[in-house]
């Protein structure tokens, strides 16, 4: 996808509604730090609530924030009536995760009618240094949404 091509100004606004409303997303003080066609970015703070027993990011909190920056990178090329649904993803850890806070990237591979395949990482952050602690390939549904 070439880099110049920017987002509609609607697609980022219905974008920034949906991700709102996600509660998940709220739990973890998560934000949305960049919305491109194709891409977004999600940031969440280190929450000690999160750790499990060696004081690492849960990995299924890890993936929860992975997922979302996935899916929301599939929705930003989607049809103004669509919404997406996961159909599958797999996850890969590569590093513990320690960090001040992390970063889920998700980029779309490629953009089908139905399907769209989208990769994706999981960044730590911690004094400015970036380590990357886990990668995500994921299958994204295209759904035509119902009356909200």
């Amino acid at each position: 996808m070439p880099a110049a091509q920017t987002l509609n100004p609607m697609v980022e606004a219905r974008i920034a509604s949906k991700f709102e409303k996600q509660q998940a997303m709220k739990l973890l003080d998560a934000r949305l730090l960049l919305v491109k066609p194709g891409e977004v970015e999600i940031e969440m703070p280190f929450n000690m609530a999160f750790t499990q027993q060696n004081g690492y990011i849960h990995a299924g909190i890890l993936t929860t924030l992975v997922d979302s920056a996935c899916g929301y990178a599939a929705y930003s090329l989607m049809p103004p009536n669509c919404g997406v649904l996961s159909v599958e993803f797999k996850v890969n850890f590569l590093s513990p995760a320690l960090g001040e806070k992390y970063l889920g990237v998700g980029k779309v591979i490629k953009a089908g009618r139905t399907i769209t395949v989208c990769s994706g990482e999981v960044l730590a952050v911690k004094n400015g240094i970036e380590t990357l602690v886990a990668i995500m390939q994921a299958t994204m549904m295209t759904m035509v949404e119902r009356n909200e």
